[in-house]
């Protein structure tokens, strides 16, 4: 009883204060309040709410909490609405081959390119590639955006909407190591019989289709390439990923 009381003081007294605290920024003409609550005092959120926030995200260590003060209709941006998962291509040219996997996990065995989800800050490339090694062992370097598939009220998303990138990979090692947990199989496969067996997803069925053009006429064919740049945020840099443009279009100033 003496900890639900005591806890019932202190949400009061957070709502007072917080009562006050508002009104203060209405009349400094503050547009909107962000309001981070760590795990520990969510009981917090129960008073911020009582006040009009709303929920905004949560992470591992905390709530994020909105007011929007100004007028009309809230401006504030939702929180990110979409996961992004990378797959990695890994051709063998000199053999002209590609490496797949089947997943453990999944009712249907079918062949795949290896991939996973995107770490927070984390590259494109460096996803792919790093997903190609922890599910087979190979280790690969990053060459060209190959496809992007955009998918909504994704299962897999938790409903939001998917962003799944497939990347070129060129191989630097062939000996295939596969994670038991992942996958059920892993093989080198040969690009032409992946183009057209029935035994794949299809999405992995139009890339390779993709993938022996540009094998069989030029990659520059199929190849979305990646250039740095300065961002206008100084220190800072953002990847731009395009068809290559020759260097006279390149260059002109």
């Amino acid at each position: 009883g003496g900890v639900r009381a005591a806890a019932a003081a202190l949400t009061l007294l957070s709502v007072l204060s917080l009562a006050d605290a508002v009104s203060r920024w209405r009349e400094e003409g503050c547009l909107a309040v962000w309001l981070h609550v760590p795990i520990q005092q969510s009981g917090f959120a129960a008073a911020a709410a009582s006040q009009g926030f709303d929920f905004h995200h949560a992470e591992q260590g905390s709530s994020t909490l909105t007011l929007w003060l100004g007028e009309g209709p809230s401006r504030l941006p939702g929180y990110a609405t979409h996961q992004l998962g990378v797959a990695g291509a890994v051709l063998d040219e000199s053999r002209g081959r590609v490496l797949v996997v089947q997943d453990r996990n999944k009712t249907l065995n079918a062949w795949k390119f290896p991939g996973g989800l995107a770490n927070p800050g984390e590259d494109i490339g460096d996803t792919a590639v790093r997903e190609v090694f922890e599910e087979t062992g190979i280790k690969s370097e990053f060459k060209s955006i190959l496809s992007i598939r955009q998918q909504h009220k994704h299962p897999g998303a938790f409903g939001k909407s998917d962003m799944y990138i497939i990347c070129r990979l060129q191989p630097s090692s062939f000996s295939i190591s596969f994670c038991q947990q992942e996958c059920l199989r892993c093989e080198w496969m040969d690009l032409q019989e992946l183009a057209r067996t029935k035994d794949a997803t299809p999405i992995t069925s139009n890339v390779a289709k993709l993938l022996l053009y540009g094998y069989r006429e030029g990659f520059d064919k199929i190849d979305l390439t990646m250039r740095e740049f300065p961002a206008v945020y100084t220190g800072r840099f953002y990847k731009l990923y395009h068809r290559e443009l020759p260097e006279s279009y390149r260059n002109i100033t």
